[in-house]
């Protein structure tokens, strides 16, 4: 068969953009997936649907008990009456420019929102399910989508939380059983509570018109397949309350659909016998000794709910936020920090005010948080701390919580050649002197910051762990609630 030069060119083309394509679309080693994850360390939390309509608010009562967004759960509320309400969800506030905006200005490098909360309310545009955002309210719209283009604007990575085995309005799904006595005085609480323990859970017989496999099939599996088809990259999707995930076979069904974001990263939720990339240990820091060597991500309470509150008392302040980021990354952790938005759209203006204030933190300090190691210095009464390794050298970045009075801030046991150590926040350089088995650096009088000041102590190699602390304890994962 006779060819010509230029047909030549055109297969060769050919099979240099197919063999290229074909690269682009290999799965990176776990290594690739989650070095960007490592490097990040700070993320948003974002927690929002019907449920931020009633604000932890039932009848008049407050909420006995627990998260805000277990609202139609803990105060049994029928399911056609929670759809009812439903229809009037109209976020017209809601900026997701402005969303984006705030997390990268505080610092964070990744967004994960509830795509779908235990209450089975879809923030898209579903055809699996008419329970979603589209088709059950007056808003309309999707809320991902503009989403999803706000974060890519930004530079943040996105990820979608999405509840796979509760669901309290989808019929079929697990329920998760809480007592009436948690939500609000109901006049009928016993007879509830019997009928709850009869029907593992569930209050309302609609929720028994389907099985689980059927659930599964009908709902979990397409609209996890719409997450990954319909919103560009996403980044990481978080599984939640794998003991209430009945089948292994239903599991396995949903693990497929990842190979669809190949590189995408998950959490250890999707069920017991799937660990997933992340440990997700929630509300609380774990030991030290109990994360060592592992992946993992403390997920975590702006104020006393994950959903939004009306009249909220519990919320943290910006110190507290800020020394829990800084011992989380001495740890070798990730922080995914929760914001509750309004049934319209906006932040609580608690939340922005300290979303700013750790901004402002982190532009000074980011440094010593970002692609940063857990710390080998286990015992520092004074705060604080996490490295990084060069070709030669280890620099500590000292986080000090409590400023030495007497100007000399003294570390146990480092016999390393020091390099320099210098203020992070001025670049002032520190006097590095020794007594006995202490390092001492002769520090001003006043810190820099009255939250956390950070010193960047470089020394020559590779530093050992110093002052092993306690046994290894048991870290556990639980369920957002």
């Amino acid at each position: 068969m006779r060819t010509n030069n230029k047909s030549i060119s055109i297969v060769l083309i050919l099979i240099f953009l197919i063999s290229g394509a074909t690269k682009a679309q290999q799965k990176q080693t776990d290594a690739e997936r989650l070095a960007w994850w490592h490097e990040a360390k700070f993320g948003m939390f974002i927690h929002w649907g019907v449920y931020s309509m009633y604000g932890g608010v039932y009848k008049g009562y407050q909420q006995a008990r627990g998260d805000a967004a277990w609202i139609e759960n803990r105060c049994k509320i029928p399911v056609a009456e929670y759809r009812e309400n439903a229809k009037q969800f109209n976020p017209v506030n809601y900026n997701p420019d402005a969303w984006a905006k705030m997390a990268k200005d505080a610092g964070m490098k990744y967004l994960i929102i509830t795509a779908k909360h235990h209450d089975g309310f879809a923030l898209f545009d579903s055809k699996a399910s008419d329970w979603n955002v589209v088709d059950a309210t007056i808003y309309g719209k999707d809320l991902l989508k503009p989403l999803a283009e706000a974060c890519k604007k930004y530079g943040i990575k996105l990820g979608f939380y999405y509840s796979q085995a509760v669901d309290w309005t989808n019929p079929g799904a697990s329920a998760a059983r809480r007592l009436m006595k948690e939500g609000w005085p109901n006049p009928d609480s016993t007879k509830i509570d019997t009928y709850t323990k009869e029907h593992d859970g569930h209050w309302d017989p609609i929720q028994l018109t389907s099985t689980f496999d059927q659930y599964i099939d009908q709902v979990a599996v397409p609209q996890v397949k719409e997450l990954l088809t319909n919103y560009g990259e996403v980044s990481v999707l978080w599984w939640d309350y794998a003991t209430q995930m009945k089948t292994v076979e239903g599991s396995e069904k949903l693990k497929k659909l990842l190979d669809i974001q190949p590189n995408i990263i998950t959490n250890d939720r999707l069920h017991p016998d799937f660990p997933g990339d992340t440990r997700t240990p929630e509300q609380a820091i774990p030991d030290r000794d109990a994360v060592e060597g592992q992946t993992w991500e403390t997920c975590m309470t702006m104020s006393s709910s994950w959903g939004y509150k009306k009249n909220d008392s519990g919320w943290k302040s910006s110190e507290i936020l800020i020394r829990n980021l800084v011992k989380i990354a001495a740890r070798g952790g990730n922080y995914l920090l929760n914001i509750g938005p309004k049934p319209d759209g906006t932040f609580p203006e608690e939340s922005i005010q300290r979303l700013k204030e750790i901004g402002q933190w982190m532009n000074v300090n980011g440094e010593a948080i970002y692609g940063t190691q857990a710390s080998p210095l286990n015992i520092l009464p004074w705060g604080e701390c996490t490295k990084k390794e060069t070709k030669d050298n280890t620099i500590l970045y000292l986080s000090v919580f409590d400023w030495p009075k007497d100007g000399k801030l003294k570390i146990n046991g480092l016999r390393n050649k020091i390099v320099s150590a210098r203020l992070l926040a001025n670049g002032v350089k520190l006097k590095i002197s020794s007594a006995q088995n202490d390092l001492i650096i002769n520090v001003p009088e006043t810190a820099p910051d009255q939250i956390a000041s950070v010193i960047k102590l470089e020394v020559k190699g590779r530093v050992e762990k110093i002052n092993t602390s306690s046994p290894k304890k048991k870290m556990q994962s639980g369920a957002l609630d």
